[in-house]
């Protein structure tokens, strides 16, 4: 990662994954969309969706619709997945919520892209 980039990364991301918290911190729909394998896989809490054109329309509305930021807290690697916790802030509907909110994000990633992506608490 060059020095002119506009978010760093506090802990040590596989690229793929730093590519998707980038994109997310700074509103790149397109450079999101391109973190993923066009069969990837999304699981967000108990919704699945399935394939690019999917977790580029949950993007836009879940992510980028409110501005969803990530503050990443701590990095783990366990059986080959990469569980990230990040706190999250945004503009979305936050009753019913804990506060602060922090979510898991566990990654798999082949190829330089991430094939599946489950979040939860």
């Amino acid at each position: 990662m060059s020095q002119t980039d506009q978010f760093t990364m506090p802990l040590n991301l596989p690229e793929p994954i730093a590519h998707y918290v980038r994109a997310v911190n700074s509103g790149a729909t397109e450079a999101f969309q391109a973190s993923f394998a066009d069969d990837a896989v999304v699981v967000d809490v108990n919704r699945e969706l399935r394939g690019l054109d999917a977790i580029t329309a949950w993007a836009g509305t879940d992510i980028f619709g409110v501005h969803v930021h990530f503050d990443v807290l701590s990095v783990t690697e366990r059986r080959g997945r990469i569980i990230v916790s990040v706190e999250i802030d945004g503009s979305f509907d936050r009753t019913g919520l804990p506060d602060p909110l922090v979510m898991n994000h566990e990654f798999t990633v082949a190829d330089g892209k991430i094939t599946t992506l489950r979040i939860g608490f």
